[in-house]
Formats: structure tokens, C-alpha cells, sequence
């Protein structure tokens, strides 16, 4: 296991009053656990933003079947960096709407360049890129 550091911050009240309103909203059980999330959370984006780190991330999409040609364009997308993908769930939303999640692993840039590929195809209503991490850079 790890040493733990401790450390202290100056920080305004009021900040910190809406701070410990946040925590208790998300559940975290101290100040501490919160920092060390928000700190790994800017380590992920810090990882994406360099592009060339190995990263993972999903790509949700929402769409209309019944927009032509729309699945086959979406399906050409992926293949086209299939090596990118790891995994694809669909699911009918109803009788007109999927939901669609893809799962892909590489470089920051080629994994954003697949998002904005699927997400920017006409008749996708709406598209989110969540970017993650291997977690091999946050030890």
C-alpha cells in the first residue's frame, strides 16, 4: 500500500461550505477521498489532452433507426477503426430510437477522432464521448 501525505490548503469559507455541500450530495464519506477524485480526474483529462497515452473511453449515441442509412454509416465508422474498438452494446429504446456504446482503447487523438466521427454522422441525436483512463498512470 501506498504512504499517505498529509497536507493542508488555505481555502475561503464560503468555497469551502459549498465544497462540503457537494461532498455530502455525491456521498463521499470525507474531504479527503473528494480531493483525491477531483485530483485523478484532472490526471485523466491531463492524459487525454497529450494524445498520444494509451487511453479507454466511451462513446454513447443516440439515433433514430429509421434515418436512411444511418445504421450502415455508423457500422462503416467502426470498422474503419475496428482495432480501436473493444465492445459495442445496442439497445432499442423503442420502437424508433437505439442507444448505442462503444468501448474503445488507444491514443487520446485516435480515440476522440472515432467519437467525432460516430457523434458528428447525420441522424445521431445526440452523442457523449466519457473519457477514462487504464489507470496505469495513476499510481
Amino acid at each position: 500500500m501506498p504512504s499517505l501525505t498529509r497536507f493542508g490548503i488555505s481555502i475561503d469559507q464560503d468555497l469551502l461550505d459549498q465544497f462540503d455541500r457537494l461532498i455530502a450530495r455525491k456521498g463521499y464519506a470525507n474531504r479527503s477521498e473528494a480531493i483525491r477524485d477531483l485530483i485523478r480526474n484532472s490526471l485523466v483529462e491531463d492524459e487525454w489532452q497529450e494524445g498520444d497515452r494509451e487511453t479507454v473511453g466511451t462513446i454513447t449515441l443516440v439515433y433514430d433507426h429509421h434515418t436512411r442509412d444511418l445504421a450502415d454509416k455508423l457500422t462503416e465508422h467502426q470498422h474503419s477503426h475496428h482495432d480501436a474498438i473493444i465492445s459495442a452494446l445496442h439497445v432499442h429504446l423503442d420502437a424508433h430510437h437505439c442507444l448505442e456504446v462503444v468501448v474503445a482503447r488507444g491514443s487520446g487523438s485516435k480515440v476522440k477522432k472515432l467519437a467525432d466521427e460516430l457523434i458528428g454522422t447525420k441522424g445521431v441525436v445526440h452523442g457523449k464521448l466519457t473519457m477514462a483512463t487504464t489507470g496505469k498512470q495513476l499510481r
